[in-house]
């Protein structure tokens, strides 16, 4: 039967790739405003040299001297070397943004607010501890960098297709008698986000309280830009996260790429997949989609409802923000299914603390047997790629799933770019055959995995708002192993095709690599 495409979202789809056109189009622009300048300061060479120069060295100092990746550094500290005037202009506009110290200031007054909101897990961690002190360590980082406690009496379940966490949604959704919270990096004004928007209507007409929160670059090609207005007219509240406006003062690199559902605090869902046809096999422009997820029911949702509340009041300066929180905490029940350790937690990039990366490195570090992760995009810092050699040089079987079909063939190009170093230390590379993998993933020595937004690639370890959860020792990590054990399966292993790859030393893969903190 063929499907039906109303003249609504006919209009929906096109007014989006307007957008998406626009959007470029402006960021080109802003690219040849920069040149313009350059130039300018270039027929003027005499007048700025000693300027450019003083201010490139202090700049290069200062980077030098900053807490973030050595290739981050390297990457602008080149620039400001080979093209002075172009890189302090680019670097004032992108590196050193005054909108992104703004958000950081707002971030914090929010999280006052709601951090003193959850418990200390104290008593949860000190079980955790005692049962494995190496894998307590992980939950003891997470709680004192990020203030998310560890909880040991909620339930997680896992589910290895997207399509099957989607209707588990919105089977808990139908449920819903207070409130429910929505966020996602991408919704797409289609079939189904339909089926979710039709249960959120009803639940709005029977009273519930629906916010939904999606980020505007994320979702630039699947909406209209009156989506806002008409989620409003149905009666739910709605959000998005850093509006594109084009100017040279625009900071794209910080999006919103975090997926939480919470259910009257009860209930919560998070992993891989946003809200649009694609992740549910509706449509497969890139072959068979694989993507995950998990649903949370207990107390360690409050991890997820503080997550939530911190985007909804932190993003939009002058927006209505909510004056209390205790109607979004209530007294939640333990799970009778509850299995070992639950931790969901954030990360954001307006603080100086790489969550998500410390939480890979840490897993791997913490396998004695295998440490295996899985991601749509392998884009690393040195770092995490000795982390991962040495822990594979000391016999650990670690291994990494990329994508077969790639969705982007840049990004596809400068992911293969890091196997032969990580090849050569003895880590195994793994490619899905069938399609495109969208699965962020850890899980090792049967003990320990994690699920969530988070994908080994600069954008998602340093510059997007990203959420996660680790779990230990209950079904849902067998559950998560043997998903990996499909996908090696469906997926060829490349590992002896870059043991001498020379694809490290071509010019332009190592120009991409120079530039990949900033992609």
């Amino acid at each position: 039967m063929a499907k039906k495409t109303t003249i609504e979202t006919e209009a929906s789809v096109k007014n989006g790739n307007k957008r998406l056109i626009f959007a470029l189009l402006a960021m080109v622009l802003q690219v040849l405003v920069i040149v313009l300048i350059n130039v300018f300061f270039i027929e003027h060479v005499q007048l700025f040299s000693i300027a450019t120069r003083v201010i490139g060295v202090f700049l290069v100092l200062n980077i030098y001297n900053e807490n973030r990746p050595s290739a981050m550094k390297l990457t602008w500290m080149v620039l400001l070397m080979a093209l002075p005037i172009f890189g302090i202009v680019f670097y004032l506009l992108v590196g050193f943004n005054g909108h992104t110290l703004t958000m950081g200031r707002r971030y914090k007054e929010i999280d006052k607010k709601l951090l003193p909101l959850l418990p200390t897990g104290d008593e949860a961690l000190a079980r955790f501890e005692q049962v494995d002190k190496r894998a307590g360590n992980i939950a003891h980082y997470i709680r004192n960098e990020s203030s998310y406690p560890v909880f040991d009496d909620t339930s997680i379940t896992y589910y290895s297709d997207a399509a099957d966490g989607l209707e588990a949604q919105k089977a808990e959704l139908r449920k819903a008698k207070h409130f429910i919270f929505m966020e996602y990096h991408a919704i797409e004004d289609s079939g189904s986000w339909h089926g979710i928007q039709d249960v959120l209507v009803e639940r709005v007409q029977a009273g519930v309280e629906v916010r939904v929160f999606y980020d505007d670059m994320g979702s630039i090609g699947f909406v209209n830009t009156d989506f806002v207005d008409r989620l409003e007219a149905k009666g739910i509240k709605a959000k998005v996260f850093n509006p594109f406006s084009p100017g040279l003062n625009l900071f794209p690199n910080n999006r919103d790429h975090r997926k939480i559902t919470v259910i009257d605090g009860l209930v919560g869902f998070t992993g891989g997949y946003n809200l649009a046809d694609e992740y549910f096999h509706v449509t497969e422009p890139f072959g068979h989609w694989k993507d995950t997820g998990i649903k949370l029911v207990g107390p360690a949702v409050q991890n997820l409802t503080v997550a939530f509340l911190e985007m909804w009041n932190a993003a939009s300066e002058g927006d209505a923000a909510d004056k209390t929180f205790d109607e979004y905490f209530p007294e939640v029940p333990a799970s009778k299914e509850a299995q070992g350790f639950i931790q969901p937690y954030a990360d954001s990039p307006m603080d100086n603390d790489p969550i998500g990366e410390d939480v890979y490195i840490s897993v791997a570090e913490y396998a004695e047997h295998y440490a295996w992760f899985v991601t749509p995009y392998l884009i690393i810092t040195d770092e995490m790629t000795r982390a991962f050699g040495l822990a594979a040089q000391r016999g650990v079987d670690v291994r990494i799933i990329t994508p077969g079909i790639p969705d982007k063939k840049l990004v596809y190009s400068l992911t293969r770019s890091y196997y032969h170093n990580l090849v050569c230390c003895g880590v195994r590379i793994f490619e899905y055959t069938p399609g495109f993998v969208h699965a962020k993933m850890s899980v090792a020595d049967d003990a320990v995995a994690t699920c969530g937004t988070i994908n080994l690639d600069y954008r998602s370890l340093y510059h997007h708002f990203e959420n996660g959860c680790l779990y230990y020792g209950c079904d849902a990590v067998a559950d998560t192993k043997a998903d990996f054990e499909w996908m090696f399966e469906q997926s060829t292993e490349v590992t002896q095709d870059y043991v001498d790859s020379a694809v490290t030393k071509r010019l332009g893969t190592a120009v991409l690599r120079l530039a990949a903190p900033l992609m």
